[in-house]
């Protein structure tokens, strides 16, 4: 069966296994996903991701989780545009997580990328997730 929302999909896996507190987790693999992942990344979120084959040979991202003094590092991982109901932001409404303590990962001309990336890059876009 195809699966509708594969980025909510990958939210929710690392949103379970931060519950769970597992060190890692695993996701199929996509070029959005990957994108995502660097984005959280650079920011500080998780520790790493790799790419690997699986033992049926299809693609997946092996997932780092991040912990601090034994709590997960991301306290909450929302969708916001979801294939049902795209949000859009333009440089000047580009939202502010948390007054500033979270980010916002936007789909943007210039790539993935944060929303304090966006606004560095002066570029728009469609907002798919919030950090916290």
């Amino acid at each position: 069966m195809s699966m509708s929302d594969p980025l909510g999909d990958m939210l929710t896996r690392i949103r379970n296994g931060q519950r769970a507190y597992l060190s890692s987790i695993t996701s199929p693999a996509s070029n959005l996903r990957a994108n995502v992942l660097d984005v959280l990344k650079r920011e500080g979120y998780i520790r790493g991701y790799e790419r690997m084959e699986s033992e049926t040979g299809k693609p997946e991202i092996r997932i780092e989780l991040k912990y601090q003094e034994g709590e997960p590092v991301i306290q909450t991982i929302t969708r916001v545009s979801r294939p049902g109901r795209r949000v859009y932001s333009s440089i000047r409404d580009l939202p502010r997580v948390s007054n500033g303590l979270g980010i916002a990962i936007l789909s943007t001309p210039k790539g993935v990328l944060s929303d304090s990336e966006a606004r560095a890059e002066y570029v728009g876009g469609e907002v798919l997730c919030n950090v916290i």
